[in-house]
């Protein structure tokens, strides 16, 4: 049954993409139902604009909408969605980044670029870039990228940022995690001052759609695992939305989360050297930081 939204997010926009299922979809429908405008981004449109439609029922807020996107690894579609944010809001004040996947395979899109790398963390550094001056314009505002603590004990490895050398699914997935948190502390300090906040997060191990995309015995392993031990949507959606919208965390950036609080992650993923070195690098492969018009 709907109720009417609360009142926190009146007036605020916050986009949320990977928002059709899962742990996405569970964020944005807390947010509307705290009143914000949700942006719904998700694959295929049709897609997209059914579940901004149910979420709309569930909370009763009618301020839920909808972007759809064909694949997000592509960093051309990345560049469409950020032109028709930017064509369509005047203000964006929040940003959760949570789309991304596990490949079990090395896959390599149209471009040449390994999907774990381009999806997991080409694609949300590109979107906050595309959207820096928007979300200044709009401050105060936060960033939220979706993180884990599978980034735990992997090591950074700037000659070999798209696992050309050797591919292992799971390594590549942590790999690509502890990148983003970099990258998370980075574009906080660069954003220092700007009211512009910048945090990762960690949900925990969330009963989704996570590694389902593989097929065969990966999903099977995964199901099963998930059967087990993971935790629901909802308690996994808990400490993405406190990062998203808690009053007492608004200057708080460049940090990590998980279980409703900082902690500090692996030693590799507080190394400043390594952010500057790696922003640099993915910089260079996102190329020129304009929306198509």
């Amino acid at each position: 049954m709907a109720t009417s939204p609360g009142t926190r997010g009146t007036g605020q926009v916050a986009v949320v993409t990977g928002a059709t299922s899962g742990i996405g979809r569970e964020i944005a429908r807390r947010l509307a139902a705290d009143g914000y405008t949700v942006v719904v981004v998700g694959r295929g449109e049709p897609r997209a604009a059914a579940t901004a439609a149910a979420i709309a029922r569930e909370t009763g807020n009618p301020r839920v909408e909808s972007v759809g996107v064909t694949d997000l690894a592509r960093p051309g579609d990345v560049r469409r969605l950020a032109a028709t944010l930017l064509a369509k809001y005047p203000r964006i004040h929040v940003l959760v980044n949570n789309a991304g996947a596990f490949f079990r395979r090395r896959e390599v899109t149209a471009e040449g670029l390994e999907r774990t790398f381009a999806l997991n963390v080409l694609a949300p550094f590109l979107l906050t870039s595309l959207l820096e001056d928007r979300l200044k314009e709009s401050a105060p505002a936060r960033v939220v990228n979706m993180a884990s603590d599978a980034h735990l004990r992997q090591k950074l490895d700037l000659s070999d940022l798209q696992s050309g050398r050797a591919y292992a699914g799971f390594r590549a997935y942590g790999v690509s995690k502890l990148e983003l948190i970099l990258l998370t502390r980075e574009f906080a300090r660069r954003l220092a001052g700007t009211g512009v906040s910048v945090n990762a997060v960690h949900p925990g191990f969330v009963a989704s759609g996570f590694g389902k995309n593989n097929g065969g015995g990966t999903k099977i392993a995964i199901t099963v695992l998930g059967w087990l031990f993971a935790k629901s949507v909802r308690r996994g959606a808990v400490t993405p939305v406190l990062v998203a919208e808690d009053p007492s965390l608004a200057s708080v950036s460049g940090e990590y989360f998980a279980n409703e609080r900082v902690v500090p992650g692996d030693p590799a993923s507080r190394d400043p050297e390594a952010g500057g070195r790696l922003f640099a690098a993915v910089d260079q492969i996102a190329g020129p930081l304009s929306a198509p018009s």
